[in-house]
Parts: C-alpha cells; structure tokens; sequence
C-alpha cells in the first residue's frame, strides 16, 4: 500500500462518495467503474454546453451584481476562457482536475500580486519600464510553484500575468485572490453538473489511485516450463525440436 498522504486522501475521498446514493456521487464523478471514453458529438454538445453555461454564469455573477461591481471587479477574469476548453472540452486530462483548477489558479494569482507588488508597479501609465520584467517572471515563478505542488493548470500562467499587465486586476491587489477563487469554484460546479449526464467528471479530486502492483511470479511458477520439457520422453522433444527447426527454416 502506497505511503503518499495524497493517495490515502484521495481513497477516503472514493470511499466517502461510495457510500452516498448513486444520483448524488454520480455529479461528485463516482461511478464505481471504468467507463468508455465518450464519442466526439457528446464531446462536443456538452462541452458548448458547458463552456456557453460556465462563463455565462461569471458573467452573471461579476458583472451584474452590486457586490462586486461596487468594487470594480471586471466581469470575468481573462484566464478562464482558456479554463473552460479543459474543464469542459477536455475532462479527462490532469490539468482539468479540481485540484489543478483550484489551487493552480490560486497560487498563480498569489505570485502575480506579490511579484507587482515588489516592483511597485504603475499600471495607470501607458507603458511601466518593468512590466515586462515583472509580467515574465511571474508566469515563471507560478510555472514552477504549480508543477512542485502538482497543481499545474496552464490557463493559470495568464492568471498570474494578469497583476503586473493588467491596471484593472492590479487595482484589486489582494481582493483578487477571493476572486480567483470564486471564479474557480463556479467553474468547477457548473462543469460537475454538465460533465456528469453523459461523461465522467472528475477523473480524481487529488490525486490519481495507482493500480494494485501485479502478484509477483513464484520461481515454481517461473522455472515451471522447463521442468515440464525435462519430464517428457525424449522423442517427444526431438519432435518438437524437430517442429521449431522447420518453422524457423
């Protein structure tokens, strides 16, 4: 039995929804068993669907409600078009998982503020002499907390951009961490309830379960065959040998 706490989360996770009834589980991604992939038009159909459905939902959300546009939240943040094509489009993939979409969103978004912060940027300009320099490394710093953490979610590489280009996100400073958020969050249920009619969303919340390591082979098992040759008459093994001489020749 594997010593990886992930792991072990992530069985008690398969467990704790194996127990709930099976019209519950079903929208948390359990099913019990190993499905087909599904064909490319239900692919397609519920990935507009969802895509449609899951960004108009923060749309509503920041752009329409008094909360948020008090504070001058932008309707959406840029980076979860490129989130929608994985957590919809493309499920079954690593980088489309939850722990990937939550928390790789989340740190890059983390980085990005603290990387504009120490450059003390200003964005109100038309252009900061260090933007650039702040821009790059942060999408590499978030690049590599991403992959130390196995959160690595692509569309977050904008999201920590975003800080240090974007005068609008900048303005937020910390305020743009619960946004993130948020905005993960929502994405991530829509994509529950639309990946889960006719596909499987997801494939695991931490982590993957490896497969049961295979039995290993007894040596009576593995010296079985040549035991087996040694107790037959010897003109039956001439015979065989006969055989293999004239399929070889």
């Amino acid at each position: 039995m594997t010593s990886d706490p992930f792991v072990q989360a992530e069985r008690l996770v398969q467990n704790a929804l194996g127990h709930l009834p099976s019209f519950i589980s079903r929208f948390f991604g359990y099913r019990g068993k190993k499905l087909t992939p599904a064909p490319w038009y239900v692919v397609s159909l519920w990935g507009f669907i969802g895509a449609f459905g899951g960004l108009g939902t923060l749309f509503a959300v920041f752009g329409y409600t008094d909360y948020f546009t008090s504070r001058d939240v932008p309707p959406i943040v840029a980076s979860y078009g490129a989130s929608a094509i994985l957590c919809y489009g493309a499920i079954e993939v690593p980088l489309a998982q939850p722990r990937a979409l939550i928390f790789g969103h989340f740190f890059s978004a983390l980085v990005g503020i603290i990387v504009a912060i120490i450059f003390d940027l200003d964005l109100t300009d038309e252009w900061d002499d260090l933007e650039w320099v702040a821009a790059c490394l942060a999408t590499a710093i978030a690049l590599v907390v991403m992959h130390l953490t196995k959160t690595t979610h692509p569309p977050a590489g904008a999201t920590a951009l975003l800080p240090c280009t974007n005068a609008r996100i900048w303005a937020l400073k910390w305020y743009f961490l619960p946004v993130v958020l948020l905005s993960s969050s929502l994405v991530l249920a829509s994509a529950l309830i639309v990946n889960n009619v006719q596909r499987q969303y997801p494939k695991f919340w931490i982590t993957p379960i490896p497969p049961p390591p295979e039995p290993p082979v007894s040596k009576q098992h593995r010296h079985r065959t040549p035991l087996a040759l040694e107790n037959q008459p010897k003109e039956k093994l001439h015979k065989q040998r006969d055989l293999r001489d004239l399929e070889s020749g």
